[in-house]
């Protein structure tokens, strides 16, 4: 196997997304003539608030809300920081019980596990070995103290699609608020907060080809959440701190173009995935499909190779010029392996040796068919040398 690069591919657009010249060149003026205050009064200040404004409409098409109901944020984890606190203490004399699932982002779980320590109970939810949140554990899971459900609209990791609107039906059904974290939904799917039956969402800019450190929370109108952020009175007196003006009018300029044809954008994305899945399944054994087979991201593939370890993987395909990850966190310091993967059942020998390669817009027919000769060979170069690996397993050295 040649580990010289032949070329250079990223299949990590679930970790994070290029922006797109559209979004730069809306952003521009921003960065330079546009510099003023938003809350200022001054002439300098009315394009920057307009730009603002602008964005909060764009933000507020894209998912089927009204403008007055967006709150722009730092990013996902923020908004999800802001709908379940800002829940949390705002309904606190109705209750302190909060259900979520196992496979939630860090950003949802770890608010819960701090809440736990104010004196909040939390259930997490299983799921099946798909990933899947069932509506009936919702809604059997809520009791009288029960003040929010908050389950994610797509796994992160393995790109399974929740039922979110049967989950926010059983929610509503027993009047608590339901929030979603749509991070990897927006532009990958379409959403309506009303169909949805959403009271809250979150959504983070860098996953739709706009720039980092921005997001927004959507809160419905007449929802009581707590301020976490005090300070001014900007975002109606909501979110204090001067707006990150041009980050806010890419953010809106980017999940305007994200949102503007998903079902031709998606039909383009699934393709290249399905036939990414069919080759690996195809030419690699014991490996296995992680995640829902159907209900499931168009750009998420997901896999788990035994005998061999995640990290292992990626830095072999790095070799050859791909860029993706694992569900494994190993690469971030931790040795436990992916929680979203062990809640769908896989032994810890499975959730290590896990590959996530994630589609974008930039990616093409001849990437798939680059993917499909190198990760054979690493594979199988990984497995020859595992002491786990069994004899009928080891693939052969590639010519």
């Amino acid at each position: 196997m040649n580990d010289q690069v032949e070329r250079t591919l990223y299949m990590d657009h679930a970790a994070t997304t290029f922006m797109k010249p559209e979004v730069v060149a809306a952003m521009a003026p921003y960065l330079s003539e546009h510099f003023g205050n938003p809350s200022s009064l001054y002439r300098y200040s009315g394009e920057s608030r307009s730009g603002v404004e602008t964005a909060r409409g764009q933000v507020a098409t894209a998912v089927g809300a009204n403008r007055e109901e967006i709150f722009f944020t730092s990013g996902g984890t923020e908004a999800d920081n802001w709908a379940i606190k800002g829940v949390a203490f705002a309904n606190r004399e109705r209750g302190n019980h909060i259900v979520t699932s196992a496979i939630e982002h860090h950003a949802v779980l770890h608010t819960c596990e701090w809440l736990e320590k104010q004196g909040f109970s939390v259930t997490y939810l299983p799921v099946d070995e798909f990933g899947r949140v069932d509506p009936v554990a919702v809604e059997a899971a809520i009791t009288d103290e029960t003040i929010l459900v908050s389950v994610m609209t797509a796994n992160n990791e393995i790109g399974t699609v929740q039922p979110v609107a049967e989950i926010g039906r059983a929610a509503h059904d027993h009047g608590v608020l339901f929030h979603t974290d749509a991070v990897q939904a927006i532009g990958a799917m379409p959403i309506d907060v009303d169909a949805m039956n959403i009271d809250l969402l979150s959504l983070s800019g860098h996953k739709f080809y706009g720039p980092k450190g921005t997001g927004a929370l959507y809160i419905r109108q007449g929802t009581r959440v707590e301020t976490l952020i005090h300070g001014g009175g900007q975002e109606h007196r909501r979110r204090a701190g001067t707006e990150n003006v041009p980050g806010i009018v890419g953010l809106g300029r980017a999940i305007e173009l994200a949102t503007a044809d998903i079902e031709g954008h998606n039909r383009r994305i699934a393709a290249m995935r399905d036939r990414l899945i069919r080759g690996i399944l195809g030419s690699i054994p014991d490996c296995r499909l992680n995640g829902h087979p159907t209900e499931r991201l168009p750009n998420n593939a997901n896999f788990s190779f035994r005998y061999v370890e995640g990290e292992s993987i990626l830095l072999l395909l790095d070799g050859r010029g791909i860029c993706a990850s694992t569900g494994s966190a190993c690469s971030s310091g931790s040795s436990e392996p992916s929680h979203v993967l062990l809640a769908t059942g896989l032994s810890h020998e499975e959730a290590h040796g896990s590959l996530r390669l994630t589609l974008g817009d930039a990616n093409t027919e001849d990437d798939v068919d680059y993917v499909l000769e190198v990760l054979p060979e690493v594979i199988g170069r990984l497995r020859r040398i595992s002491p786990l690996t069994p004899a009928r397993t080891r693939m052969p050295e590639a010519e």
